[in-house]
């Protein structure tokens, strides 16, 4: 059964799993409010639903349409938009947003202020740093060519983004890539290398012993 503060708001058709919480003042199944111009899709939502023990924090919103897996803390004053699929042992940090139509894979980790845009794909064990921030227009709302055009980072599996990051449009992040804290992504990173600097280049491989299949 569903523990839910008596300040929380939980919208007609949301469905929550077992021995989910629902702290104080957070909204679920929250129906978005969409400016003349969002690239955002606007034909009815699903009902949100949300797994079994998962934590959604104190003012946090969860919006319709999304799913959240089991056993996952969405962090006080976080922000989940609609067509969120974010599977199974996910934490989102205090004050961190994940834009719609984005696709979070299970034990991924996504540190306070983060921001993950719209249409964006992470993989399984992704670690976010703190004030990350992803993007995915190169236009910046100008022109009908973007909407074509727009698109998310995609992290693999793996991969690790440090601490005030800035990930442009539309580029890949390999497997177990590691992404220097403060540098600026213009370009696929390739799977096991470390980047830093502005532009991000390849500084050096992963070291063997951070590699998740060498128990790192």
């Amino acid at each position: 059964m569903a523990e839910i503060h008596p300040t929380a708001v939980v919208h007609d058709g949301t469905v929550l799993g077992e021995n989910v919480r629902v702290l104080e003042h957070a909204v679920v199944g929250k129906q978005p409010s969409l400016g003349a111009r969002s690239t955002a899709k606007r034909e009815p939502l699903p009902a949100t639903t949300v797994g079994d023990g998962t934590v959604i924090s104190s003012g946090a919103i969860v919006f319709a349409g999304s799913s959240i897996g089991a056993n996952c803390i969405v962090g006080d004053q976080s922000c989940i938009r609609e067509r969120v699929t974010m599977a199974d042992d996910c934490v989102l940090g205090r004050g961190s947003l994940i834009e719609n139509d984005t696709t979070v894979g299970a034990g991924t980790r996504i540190q306070a202020e983060a921001y993950v845009t719209a249409y964006s794909t992470l993989g399984e064990d992704v670690f976010i740093a703190p004030c990350v921030v992803t993007t995915n227009d190169n236009f910046m709302g100008r022109t009908e060519r973007r909407k074509e055009l727009m698109k998310g980072p995609t992290i693999r599996r793996g991969a690790r983004i440090g601490g005030g990051a800035i990930l442009c449009p539309g580029i890949e992040i390999g497997e177990e890539a590691f992404v220097g804290a403060g540098a600026v992504v213009t370009k696929d990173v390739p799977a096991r290398k470390l980047v830093v600097g502005n532009p991000a280049r390849v500084l050096r491989d992963v070291a063997d012993d951070e590699l998740r299949e060498n128990g790192g």
